[in-house]
């Protein structure tokens, strides 16, 4: 009893002081920028044409374009950002051709930018997903999309850089657990948006710096 009154707080002042020292060494550590892989002030003007994909996900399509512009330009600073819509006369029948070479260069010549970002978004329908166990079954309505963008220059058509990603998320799930249901519906703009944010944020990872521990 002796020795824990007495050498019970200095035990306990030796743990707190080391635990001091832990956390004064974590916050002297460096930390280094690396700038983006992909660094677009050279370019000075740039463009991006709304992202292309089938009717009936022209809206979620839409989406898309207008958070990639949003992260570009919160990414990278020193940069002006021509938004251009496929729809436009200009660029219908070149889009629709599907040839990124002969639309790049075209938009050199009438834009006057020297790279253009094209996108492309493929997005299945809603599919059951499931899983059987002892204690019930669980059934889930998901949605998964892929996103592949790409810059082109306008002088050769060629391809700059090019990034794609993939994701999905769920619409509303059916569980039976003995013998009670339970039904959960979700609002599906709700989860198409996020399917949309988590691609844009991982098809623009070459756009941000990172910092790496020195």
């Amino acid at each position: 009893m002796l020795w824990n009154s007495v050498n019970g707080p200095v035990r306990t002042q030796f743990v707190f002081a080391l635990c001091g020292m832990v956390a004064l060494s974590a916050c002297s550590a460096k930390y280094a920028a690396v700038p983006a892989r992909l660094d677009l002030v050279p370019y000075g003007r740039v463009a991006v044409i709304a992202f292309s994909t089938d009717q009936t996900n022209s809206g979620m399509s839409a989406l898309a374009t207008q958070r990639f512009a949003e992260a570009l330009l919160k990414s990278q600073s020193g940069i002006e950002l021509l938004e251009l819509d496929a729809a436009d006369s200009s660029l219908k029948s070149l889009a629709a051709s599907g040839d990124g070479a002969t639309l790049a260069q075209a938009l050199g010549r009438d834009k006057n930018v020297p790279a253009v970002f094209v996108g492309h978004l493929k997005v299945s329908g809603i599919k059951p997903r499931g899983k059987l166990s002892v204690t019930g079954v669980n059934v889930r309505a998901a949605v998964s999309a892929e996103l592949t963008v790409r810059l082109l220059s306008t002088k050769s058509g060629g391809t700059v850089w090019r990034s794609s990603a993939a994701a999905d998320g769920t619409v509303g799930r059916v569980g039976l657990s003995g013998a009670l249901p339970s039904i959960a519906m979700r609002d599906k703009e709700e989860a198409y948006g996020e399917v949309v944010s988590q691609l844009v944020t991982d098809v623009t990872r070459d756009l941000r710096p990172t910092w790496v521990k020195q």
